[in-house]
């Protein structure tokens, strides 16, 4: 499918922890795009000059879904993110989509392996509410986050609760008592990774480049086959 222009009408602004929202919109016309791609948004005048800027932002609803939600960061001095934070029901924004081929490619049966920091979880969201996921009937799931502190984790009701989903919450620096895994993903993965099978799995990575960077190297000592391992970088 190729990219379209849309226009987008807000109509949810909410905050899912202290520093990450949730923004819901439709369009007029029908907005096409797979689990785990990306929309384009134009941000007006914030560019050099008074030009317009674009920013990726990945979609964390399913294709099936109405409206369409995206999920945000909210980052110090980011003009995508302040001006999307700003936006209230009602209020249009323009964008560009579908972008990205993070999308969801284990056939049926094979082993699957989510590991996210963040926002990053947005895509596997959207991958697993979709109708595409589910046909495949996927073997066993294993999906991990990792976030600083407890008051971070998102969307954790989509994947406790769901059959066939092994959720792993990971806290690095806790600020009380938690009772989860302490430390990061790649952590959790090398002293509690037994029960994972490295041969038969497929990886998907999303999130900050450090942890994509460890998770490559960890994937590597494990003997993971370059075409099991599918990556989405955030900057």
């Amino acid at each position: 499918m190729g990219v379209i222009e849309y226009s987008c009408n807000v109509t949810k602004h909410r905050m899912l922890t202290p520093t990450v929202f949730e923004l819901a919109f439709e369009t007029e016309q029908p907005f096409h795009f797979e689990a785990g791609q990306f929309i384009s948004v134009v941000i007006p005048g914030a560019g050099p000059k008074g030009r317009d800027l674009r920013r990726a932002y990945s979609i964390a609803s399913s294709p099936e879904m109405k409206p369409v939600e995206l999920c945000v960061k909210l980052v110090e001095e980011g003009p995508g993110t302040h001006y999307l934070y700003r936006l209230k029901p009602g209020d249009t924004f323009k964008g560009y989509a579908p972008y990205g081929d993070f999308v969801y490619k284990t056939p049926a049966g094979r082993k699957v392996v989510f590991v996210a920091t963040g926002t990053g979880l947005a895509p596997f969201r959207a991958m697993v509410l979709s109708e595409r996921f589910k046909a495949t009937a996927p073997g066993p799931i294993t999906a991990l986050l990792g976030v600083r502190t407890e008051d971070e984790l998102l969307y954790c009701d989509t994947f406790e609760k769901r059959d066939g989903i092994r959720w792993i919450p990971a806290v690095s620096r806790p600020k009380g008592d938690w009772k989860g895994f302490r430390g990061r993903v790649t952590d959790f993965l090398r002293s509690e990774g037994s029960g994972i099978d490295w041969a038969g799995s497929d990886f998907y990575l999303c999130g900050n480049g450090e942890m994509i960077t460890e998770m490559k190297a960890l994937l590597a000592e494990k003997g993971v086959a370059k075409a099991s391992i599918h990556q989405e970088k955030y900057y």
